[in-house]
């Protein structure tokens, strides 16, 4: 059934819904799941991913959907709302359906733009686990991450204070030498916490560290995210895990955490979270919840892991990549499926009315404010300047050799008239488009999108690259920065080329991924550019290396690894019914 999604908040449609939600016992009937294959936590469960994949190995893979958005609001555009919408709107086609979410990040949760749970009726659930931690991967890799910040730390104080041979004696290594102004890693918190973009640690005594300047950065951005995001077993996370770039001694020698000594805790910490969560949607298709959000300075896709676990138990597997075609799609299309192997045939583009004003120059959007009327009231001009955007974002899904498929995220103030201008353009544009009105009506609003899903996906893909690997970094920068942005052209800092040549001149980073680091709010660097502008040169000032998830990330314009709360956050409107425990206000 569908809640009255405009009177209901999202946690009580969520706690509606819990009242019949299959328990993990009653999940293994339905999946078809051996005991051994699902590891119960309270009411949610952890699939043993090896186990399953070992017994479906054989099997063939389901249709494989990838959802995505134009440029957003920072409001939003719906991707996770989508996703659960076309999920529910394929259960009601009567095809064996489920996906792949990615967990929230406590950042944007307790901040302005809320969980990432979807909405109304195209909601997962149960939405307070969701939301607050779920099964503890994100307090994990903030372990894991911190404990190699420990362990460096701890060693500059030691080396500092012994001698060779009394370093020798105490750690049973070797001095490290480790230069305190090229440490790459900072710490790491969940939160959007801007007065700690930049510290000081070890202010004190001889005893209480070693003074220098350091960072944090929010958890999502830390390498070990990456690292769930990409491998394929434990083997290769316990790997990866001794192969991250720490820091550079003082003759520019990479100092990782393997000579730290510290992967094997490092994925002690992690051995649990290899393995994805089990949810739904709020009409119980399954959904497998697996690494994490933020594809402006992050991977922002769900794991390669619950991907292949969803491809074998589902015929239609609906994945989600974090904010828009340029950014998400680009790190799904040429990182991803780089790594996985896996081709997928259809991408689905969430599209707005609202972004698309914004987008033909509407005023501002911001965050905690109520829209201008321009936002909610009948502007067909306003549409159709800001459509430019929408096109050019099927344009670069088309570049994949995928399907796409535009899905207009209905608002109620949304029109006929302006819902047809978008009709228009997508499929002038070689796209098929649906409207759907999953928020509202759960998946009897999304049966057109379902049905163009399915319409799509029996056409072949013909999934290719951007980019060869032979392809040196600024070539592959300057591909990506002209092909999918739209740029002229990229300036490089004299550090950022010099970095980039020394990365070049080492055939070990040869096989590296390129993984962009720029603001979703534009195709452009600068979040106040809108729909598609023309004329300018794509920036980049660093280049981050991410040696145990073979990254390399050209930093683009003044984005931060760190985000910051607003004036009005989210937090102060979530609290707790004292006499029933449970969590309140989330969204």
């Amino acid at each position: 059934m569908a809640y009255n999604a405009v009177k209901m908040k999202d946690w009580q449609i969520s706690e509606a819904a819990e009242k019949n939600m299959p328990n993990p016992d009653q999940w293994r009937e339905k999946l078809g799941l051996r005991k051994e294959e699902v590891i119960p936590y309270g009411r949610l469960a952890r699939m043993d991913f090896m186990k399953i994949m070992n017994r479906l190995k054989d099997k063939e893979d389901g249709k494989y959907i990838e959802v995505t958005a134009i440029t957003p609001t920072p409001l939003g555009e719906g991707k996770s709302t989508t996703s659960c919408g076309l999920m529910e709107g394929l259960g009601k086609r009567g095809v064996n359906v489920g996906g792949a979410l990615r967990q929230p990040s406590g950042g944007p949760t307790m901040n302005i733009k809320g969980t990432a749970a979807g909405g109304g009726n195209a909601l997962l659930i149960p939405m307070t686990e969701f939301s607050m931690g779920l099964t503890g991967d994100i307090n994990n890799i903030m372990n894991a991450h911190n404990l190699a910040m420990v362990a460096m730390t701890a060693r500059m104080q030691h080396e500092r204070n012994y001698n060779d041979e009394q370093l020798k004696r105490l750690t049973k290594m070797r001095r490290l030498d480790i230069d305190p102004t090229r440490v790459e890693m900072g710490w790491i918190i969940d939160f959007c916490a801007q007065a700690m973009r930049n510290i000081i640690i070890g202010i004190g005594g001889r005893m209480d560290g070693f003074m220098m300047q350091s960072k944090f950065g929010i958890a999502v951005s830390s390498e070990v995210m990456a690292i769930l995001s990409i491998v394929n077993d434990l083997a290769d996370m316990r790997k990866r895990l001794d192969e991250i770039t720490v820091a550079f001694d003082k003759k520019g020698n990479p100092v990782t955490t393997g000579d730290l000594q510290v992967g094997g805790a490092m994925t002690a910490f992690m051995v649990q979270s290899i393995n994805p969560t089990l949810m739904c949607t709020a009409e119980y298709q399954p959904c497998l919840v697996h690494a994490g959000p933020f594809a402006n300075i992050a991977v922002g896709q769900s794991s390669i892991i619950a991907d292949r676990v969803g491809l074998k138990l589902f015929d239609y597997h609906v994945t989600e990549s974090g904010f828009a075609a340029d950014i998400g799609f680009e790190k799904f299309w040429n990182v991803k499926c780089r790594y996985s192997g896996l081709k997928p045939h259809v991408s689905v583009l969430t599209t707005t009315i609202r972004a698309l004003k914004m987008h033909g120059g509407g005023p501002k959007v911001v965050a905690g404010l109520a829209l201008p009327d321009e936002y909610t009231k009948e502007n067909v001009g306003l549409v159709e300047k800001g459509l430019a955007n929408m096109v050019h974002c099927i344009e670069v899904i088309r570049k994949s050799g995928m399907n796409p498929v535009v899905c207009i995220n209905a608002f109620h103030t949304d029109t006929k008239d302006e819902i047809a201008a978008v009709r228009k353009a997508a499929e002038k544009a070689g796209a098929r488009c649906a409207l759907s009105t999953h928020w509202a009506d759960g998946g009897d609003g999304a049966l057109e999108l379902a049905d163009a899903v399915i319409d799509a996906c029996k056409e072949k893909s013909k999934f290719k690259f951007l980019y060869p690997l032979e392809m040196k970094l600024r070539d592959r920068v300057t591909k990506v920065a002209k092909e999918v942005y739209g740029a002229d052209g990229v300036s490089w800092t004299a550090e950022a080329e010099s970095k980039a040549k020394m990365l070049e001149a080492d055939s070990k980073y040869n096989d590296y991924a390129t993984m962009m680091v720029k603001t979703h709010l534009s195709l452009s660097h600068d979040p106040a550019k809108k729909g598609v502008p023309k004329g300018w040169t794509l920036p980049v000032r660093d280049i981050l290396i991410y040696s145990g998830a073979k990254f390399l990330c050209p930093v683009a314009g003044t984005i931060t690894l760190m985000p910051g709360t607003s004036s009005d956050p989210a937090f102060r409107r979530i609290d707790v019914d004292v006499k029933t425990g449970k969590t309140k206000g989330l969204f």
